[in-house]
């Protein structure tokens, strides 16, 4: 895997379209989902990341906490045509979501509202969990990555971006935007605790997988990474 994806947002012009398709009919609409798509796809370098994981794998993909779904718009601007599937707790994000997605005529996308810290959706194939897994408490983190472990088909990947729990300046700054994010409405729940890298890594060393940890923080001051495991 190309770790220099790692280190840069999305192209101006492909944030930029996708940025445009949210926003809304009336001039006098709400332009929230415009500004922050816009804001999001052009500084973080999650989505490129994640497009590198993913690269040369048919698998469906299932994205857990896929917010708006902006996932599926830069997976279709990037070339790669896997069947895809969001699911979030937010039916206000999942319905927007869905609007945007068949306005744009993305093929072979769909989403639903499922709360992950109850309800484990039925998958086989990838599987994408991003900036989740400090929002929903320790037995409902493991029992998510166990889950999502079980998904995975020969030919699949589990792709994790999260923070870590290391103790460092950039984990601070990241807890303290997520408690922001919650302040403001944009998150359902406040963070609760980031994953331990070694715990994890043991979780995909006792099912058989091999994984790798990649930074995924570019330019931004947040302490973010990339966790992408395999059989």
């Amino acid at each position: 895997m190309n770790t220099a994806a790692a280190t840069r947002p999305l192209e101006a012009a492909a944030a930029n379209a996708i940025a445009r398709r949210f926003l809304p009919s009336s001039r006098f609409g709400n332009r929230w989902d415009y500004h922050y798509t816009r804001i999001k796809l052009g500084t973080d370098p999650l989505y490129p990341g994640v497009h590198d994981a993913l690269r040369g794998c048919d698998a469906p993909l299932l994205d857990m906490g896929c917010g708006l779904g902006l996932l599926a718009h830069t997976l279709r601007a990037a070339g790669l045509a896997t069947p895809y599937r969001g699911v979030d707790s937010d039916a206000s994000k999942i319905a927007r979501g869905t609007r945007v997605a068949s306005q744009a005529g993305l093929a072979d996308v769909g989403f639903e509202t499922v709360d992950l810290a109850r309800t484990i959706p039925e998958h086989r194939g990838s599987v994408a969990i991003l900036d989740v897994l400090q929002f929903i408490p320790d037995e409902a983190q493991v029992r998510l990555i166990d889950a999502a472990i079980a998904m995975l088909t020969p030919d699949a990947r589990l792709v994790i971006r999260t923070g870590l729990a290391d103790g460092s300046t950039r984990a601070r700054v990241t807890r303290a935007v997520d408690v922001f994010s919650r302040v403001v409405g944009w998150m359902h729940r406040a963070p609760q605790r980031f994953p331990d890298a070694a715990q994890l890594r043991a979780r995909f060393d006792a099912a058989g997988l091999s994984s790798e940890f990649v930074p995924l923080h570019g330019n931004t001051p947040f302490n973010n990474w990339r966790v992408v495991a395999w059989r």
